[in-house]
């Protein structure tokens, strides 16, 4: 990473106040040189571990979170990189699954009895995935929402790096709702406000080679290989998990939980919230002690 990409990540004084209006507490860990940065629920009940998409911070996914505190205790992830997490010298899936499996051991003593369970979205999904098949970690199952099906030899990432450079840029120079709204009309207005005032808290260079990953890095490496219990959630209209690769995932994984979000494309918590939402809650109900 270069000094002037990661100098250019920000956070406004105004976003650092969403923090203190969340049910959850800020907890830090580390992984190795990394300082990572999680919110935490609470509660006594099972651990699920949140881990967010390319240029969603942790923040991002609290209107998620905040519906899952009666079934589980949410666990969610600043991505290496991303909101209040250091920057890495790498940001491959190894990279992301060691810090998942950092934050798994170094919360342990606190976690309780029951073994974590681990969800994630995009991005997140694909580094579910690459846990669940490294086995370093102790986890009760795994939920993967619209993982990236790109890779080698595979049809592109449906949107380019370049895009998301241009958010970026965008963000940094500081945006609000109402423009988040030209290129996602149908968010929450709250998920509007607050991908405003946190992407810029969001690494270039980490969007950048975890973007190169969709490329380079093959998901059907890992899925065939996921152990159950695992579920694989997608939307119905989504350009990253096409029908043709929702089949393919069937063959690869066929005792896995395959779920359909309604009138929901590739950002189905947000295009769909209550659908997606408790397809999640059924596929955790499924894998809960």
């Amino acid at each position: 990473m270069t000094e002037r990409s990661e100098s250019q990540r920000s956070i406004p004084q105004g976003a650092l106040a969403d923090l203190a209006e969340l049910p959850a507490d800020s907890r830090w860990v580390r992984s190795g040189e990394v300082r990572l940065h999680v919110l935490d629920y609470g509660g006594d009940l099972p651990p699920l571990v949140v881990l967010p998409g390319i240029t969603s911070p942790a923040v991002a996914l609290d209107f998620v979170a905040r519906e899952l505190t009666d079934l589980v205790r949410p666990i969610v992830v600043d991505v290496r990189g991303r909101g209040l997490s250091d920057a890495g010298a790498a940001y491959g899936l190894d990279d992301y699954a060691s810090d998942t499996e950092a934050i798994i051991a170094g919360l342990g003593p606190d976690l309780g009895p029951d073994r974590p369970l681990l969800a994630g979205h995009s991005m997140g999904a694909r580094i579910a995935a690459a846990v669940a098949v490294r086995s370093k970690a102790d986890i009760a199952g795994t939920v993967l929402v619209d993982p990236p099906m790109s890779g080698p030899g595979r049809a592109l990432y449906p949107t380019t790096a370049e895009v998301f450079l241009a958010q970026l840029r965008q963000a940094q120079q500081g945006t609000d709702a109402d423009e988040v709204a030209l290129s996602w009309p149908r968010w929450p207005r709250r998920e509007q406000e607050l991908r405003a005032s946190w992407l810029a808290s969001c690494g270039q260079e980490a969007i950048l080679a975890s973007h190169r990953g969709f490329e380079t890095e093959d998901f059907f490496d890992l899925w065939p290989s996921v152990q159950g219990p695992t579920a694989l959630l997608y939307g119905a209209d989504s350009p990253v998990v096409t029908g043709e690769g929702a089949a393919e995932a069937r063959r690869a994984n066929p005792d896995a939980l395959y779920t359909v979000i309604p009138d929901a494309g590739h950002m189905v918590f947000w295009d769909n919230p209550p659908a997606a939402v408790e397809a999640l809650r059924a596929a955790l109900r499924v894998m809960l002690p």
